[in-house]
């Protein structure tokens, strides 16, 4: 073999080489990147669920717009959309429930249905104030993250990567956060609605 045959045979085999050792560090580095991402998003997941039960405990849960600016203030926007660096995640993707604390024989919490909720916050107090246990009586407020396709059950929502050549097999938690019902968006002296 000429001198000349053998340095491009060389040439090459090194071209091989870094591109086998180029894909292996590509692959590397989206994994990395993406485990990461999934990190993220499992902290975050549960900020904002705190932040979403802590807004709408004083929040008018009457108020569609009022409610709609709370999930969307949670993923830390003004407006209707995905979470920063989170997507499938939205604002629809944050549920909030309104609890009851029932006794019967040992305290329990019960979500109330929305059409059990109180015409108004003024009469959740009255209706707390005559009886704690009542199962209308909102005394906590639970916001988690679930899939807004299935309204029936909280369903955990499937890990969306950033680069499509990776696959993760992950569902994202269905972080939860529940909090003591504070004002509700009851002003002072508010009357009671009918």
């Amino acid at each position: 073999m000429a001198p000349k045959q053998k340095i491009d045979a060389q040439r090459g085999v090194v071209a091989v080489e870094f591109s086998m050792v180029l894909m292996l560090f590509l692959i590397i580095a989206v994994g990395v990147i993406e485990l990461a991402r999934a990190m993220y998003l499992y902290n975050t997941l549960e900020m904002v669920t705190q932040r979403a039960a802590s807004l709408a405990a004083n929040t008018d849960f009457r108020d569609a717009a009022a409610m709609d600016a709370v999930r969307q203030k949670a993923i830390f926007r003004s407006s209707a959309g995905a979470l920063m660096l989170g997507a499938p995640i939205t604002d629809a993707h944050v549920r909030i429930d309104y609890l009851a604390l029932t006794y019967a024989g040992t305290p329990a919490m019960a979500e109330i249905p929305a059409a059990a909720l109180p015409a108004c916050t003024a009469n959740n107090r009255i209706t707390c104030m005559k009886d704690p246990y009542d199962a209308s009586c909102i005394r906590f407020v639970r916001a988690r993250i679930c899939d807004p396709a299935v309204t029936a059950t909280c369903n955990h929502v499937q890990y969306q990567t950033l680069f499509s050549l990776v696959s993760l097999p992950l569902s994202l938690p269905n972080a939860t956060a529940i909090i003591n019902a504070e004002t509700l968006g009851a002003t002072l002296g508010a009357a009671p609605c009918p």
